[in-house]
């Protein structure tokens, strides 16, 4: 019995990612140039405009503001990059040594430098939309400027879909292949992905949040200011860190996360037609061939058909709605803005529901017309695809209840804050923790569902299905921190109330989409790993992962331990580098007198670069340690203990990383919208409303400290994490670990173990130097700057700042 009905020659099997990709550049460029190049910031006006000189002036501002974010994160990339392209050649000389194979060096560089270009691209963009997306706000309102911000994220995510289909489409026309030996190469470029995915994403999320933090905790809590007050001299580092944290760290992210998905029912596809057809081992039919060329199409035309698929729901998210506000009457203004904001998701929820009706439809005549309809095969194949995208939207549905201000579990933590912030912490936490369920539910469903129908292959063609609208659901992502970054231009450069309502309106919606973004990256994480788990079992000869042997339940802790390790790691590493910004931020307020508010917003002296250059220093150095665990980690435990604890050690992995990745990033986007609550005016305690400069106020700002890193850090490092410990145990097992005893080669892992403590403990007191450095430096500046002040020689305040 044949699985495929009709025959697929090895053309067709990359003809539709080849033309779907060509149609998503097509729609990138078209979407770039009518939406976001097309819009000028026009400082005197259109023609017929009348512009009054204070307007002028909030226009020139607005572009000089937006030029320097622009700068910062172009310089921050840069640097960045420079780093990991010697982490990219020193990998690809020991991938190359280990497998012998320069197809499979090929493929790790191509993906490395195609997952690079996503976050570039995306960064780019990001950074050139954010000023037109304020500019569009004030003076033709939220339906345009929602236009333009979506359209920057749709531009990121249809860079990350063309750049992982036409990359797949490109190396598997060069190179082929038909068996999982034969498409082993493959791997190299899922293994090239995730490392420039894993940096990107660390580095990136430790640059953001400690200029929020530094932000948030000297500038609001202590100071007073607004948010993203040009007071404020981490603003400007903060919202750089939105563009190279939310926008290309998690472009990479997801580019990787695509092209796993689909490497991995590659790699599987074999296996499944052996198993499922009447074939011998080891003997290739024209029949066998056959059901494994269509076999492996499948996962491309579903990603294909899907991107298309997106390129047309794009359009149809819009909205005539405008930001206008009751500002006599404040119960009836909460209702307007609660009201709009629902308006607005059900906006990008439409959208979403579009494209994945579209896709679905394709999806089930692609099964038809590869699989016949003789047997079942094409109801299964298309049911797998079906569990996989539906799972997507659930999440994504659960993730916005668990996180948006709309509902219940947000507001609860909103009200804590009469209690002050240890309770805000505590019902914060509380809500992560129970968020793990949903999305639980919902993965161990369909990881049953599809393994009973399709096997472990099955699975992996879940995971495609939950990423073949990746178009869509990565621009209602990516818009985010440029909505954010718009609200923050449009306070910086003090334009009018109502731009600033329009803005955070779309500033809010962004929010709640990037937290059910951030649960849908895990989601197809885990369902990824787990499919690569399988063909790492299969290269490395092993059947079973059987946890009651010793070594294999040491293997299994151990992986269990690294998610929190990696977490610990990060968030240690924002605090660092957070504490060197507020020390910054207390001197530059001391010494320019930001408090005194006679001084016009133009005349502040505020020096900006000084905090994009620590975020920066910062960010590189701290990414290296957890970075470097990720790698090393399976290989230590594969030398030492075989493939078998490897194996274990990858699943322990796996499942604690799912479940710590959820809890941080919907207990973090909970905090975050709490505070948005709270700002927007909608805590209403004994009939006196609590804004921003409340008690309350602090004590959400306080729970919004931790849950920066929390969801914009460690929690979407988690999912890469899972995945990157998969790829390079793919990478290296059957030429190093099939056939591995327990200990039998003690001396490699002892070797990789001394290695790191003494590259970290080298790296960590080198850290610790500089530091103390810098702290010497910070005192001597400030002593210099403050000389002949009362004749007392100044301190400097570095201790923490007192929440509440």
């Amino acid at each position: 019995m044949s699985v495929v009905e009709r025959n697929m020659s090895m053309v067709a099997i990359y003809v539709a990612p080849l033309i779907a990709g060509v149609i998503g550049l097509l729609n990138l460029l078209y979407l770039y140039l009518s939406r976001v190049k097309n819009v000028e910031i026009l400082v005197d006006g259109e023609d017929g405009e009348a512009v009054t000189e204070e307007q002028k002036l909030q226009r020139s501002e607005l572009i000089r503001i937006a030029k320097i974010i622009q700068e910062g994160a172009r310089a921050f990339l840069i640097k960045e990059y420079s780093y990991l392209a010697v982490f990219v050649v020193f990998m690809g000389l020991v991938v190359g040594l280990v497998t012998m194979d320069l197809n499979t060096v090929l493929s790790f560089f191509i993906g490395a430098m195609l997952s690079a270009g996503c976050g570039w691209v995306g960064m780019s963009i990001a950074t050139e939309s954010n000023a037109k997306t304020t500019y569009t706000a004030s003076v033709k309102g939220l339906d345009d400027a929602l236009k333009v911000a979506f359209a920057s994220g749709a531009v990121m995510g249809f860079g990350v879909v063309c750049s992982g289909l036409l990359g797949l489409a490109v190396l598997y026309a060069a190179i082929g292949g038909l068996t999982q030996e034969e498409t082993r190469y493959l791997a190299g470029f899922g293994f090239g992905a995730s490392s420039i995915a894993l940096f990107a994403r660390v580095g990136g999320g430790i640059y953001t949040k400690a200029a929020d933090v530094g932000a948030d905790l000297v500038g609001k809590v202590e100071a007073g200011f607004d948010e993203d007050s040009p007071r404020n001299p981490a603003t400007i580092a903060d919202n750089v860190g939105d563009n190279v944290g939310d926008v290309a760290g998690m472009g990479a992210d997801l580019f990787e996360s695509f092209v796993g998905s689909i490497i991995a029912a590659v790699q599987l596809s074999a296996t499944y037609a052996l198993e499922n057809g009447d074939h011998q081992p080891g003997v290739y039919t024209d029949e066998f061939n056959q059901d494994i060329r269509g076999l492996i199409a499948y996962p491309f035309y579903i990603a294909s058909f899907g991107a298309i698929c997106s390129c047309l729901g794009i359009y149809t998210i819009r909205t005539k709605e405008k930001a206008e506000f009751d500002a006599t009457n404040q119960e009836d203004s909460i209702k307007q803005k609660n009201e709009l904001q629902e308006h607005l998701l059900w906006t990008i929820r439409l959208g979403i529901f579009i494209t994945s009706f579209m896709s679905t439809l394709c999806t089930l005549i692609i099964s038809i017309v590869i699989f016949g309809t003789s047997t079942n095969t094409w109801i299964k194949m298309w049911t797998c695809t079906f569990v996989g995208l539906i799972s997507g939207v659930l999440i994504g549905i659960f993730t916005e209840y668990a996180t948006a201000y709309t509902y219940k579990p947000t507001q609860t933590i909103a009200k804590k804050s009469v209690l002050g912030p240890a309770p805000v912490v505590i019902q914060g936490v509380g809500i992560g923790m129970l968020s793990t369920m949903g999305p639980t539910i919902i993965l161990f469903v369909a990881i049953l569902a599809c393994y009973e129908l399709c096997g472990t292959y099955g699975i992996a063609i879940a995971a495609v299905g939950m990423l073949s609208t990746l178009g869509v659901t990565l621009a209602t992502d990516a818009f985010g921190p440029v909505a954010d970054n718009a609200g923050g231009l449009a306070e910086m450069a003090e334009f009018p109330e109502e731009v600033r309502e329009t803005t955070d309106g779309l500033d809010a919606l962004g929010n709640t989409t990037a937290a059910t973004g951030k649960g849908f990256a895990i989601g197809s994480a885990v369902l990824s790993a787990l499919a690569l788990l399988s063909a790492f079992k299969a290269d490395a000869g092993i059947s079973t992962v059987d946890v009651s042997r010793s070594e294999i339940l040491a293997g299994c802790i151990w992986g269990s331990c690294l998610p929190f390790i990696f977490a610990a790691l990060t968030m240690m590493a924002v605090g660092r580098a957070a504490t060197k910004m507020i020390v910054e931020v207390r001197r530059q307020i001391k010494k320019y007198d930001l408090k005194n508010m006679t001084i016009k917003v133009q005349d502040l002296k505020c020096e900006y670069n000084e905090c994009v250059s620590i975020s920066t220093q910062a960010s590189v150095i701290e990414m290296i340690i957890p970075g470097l665990l990720a790698v090393v980690s399976p290989l230590f435990i594969g030398y030492l203990l075989g493939p078998e604890a490897l194996g274990g050690m990858l699943v322990g992995g796996i499942t604690c990383g799912f479940m710590l990745a959820v809890f941080m990033a919907n207990a973090g986007g909970a905090w975050d919208n709490a505070k948005k609550y709270v700002e927007a005016g909608q805590l209403i305690i004994d009939g006196e409303v609590k804004k921003k400069k409340t008690e309350e106020h602090k004590a959400v700002v306080a729970g919004d400290t931790i849950g920066d890193p929390f969801k914009d850090t460690s929690g979407p490092s988690l999912n890469i994490l899972m995945k990157l410990m998969t790829m390079i145990s793919l990478v290296f097992a059957k030429d190093q670990f099939r056939g591995l005893k327990p200990y039998e080669k003690y001396w490699v892992a002892l070797l990789i173990a001394v290695f790191f403590s003494v590259f970290t403990v080298t790296l960590t007191l080198w850290m610790r130097k500089n530091d103390k450095m810098a702290k010497e430096a910070a005192f001597s500046k400030l002593n210099e700057e403050q000389k002949g002040d009362g004749g007392e020689k100044a301190k400097l305040n570095t201790s923490e700042p007192q929440q509440g």
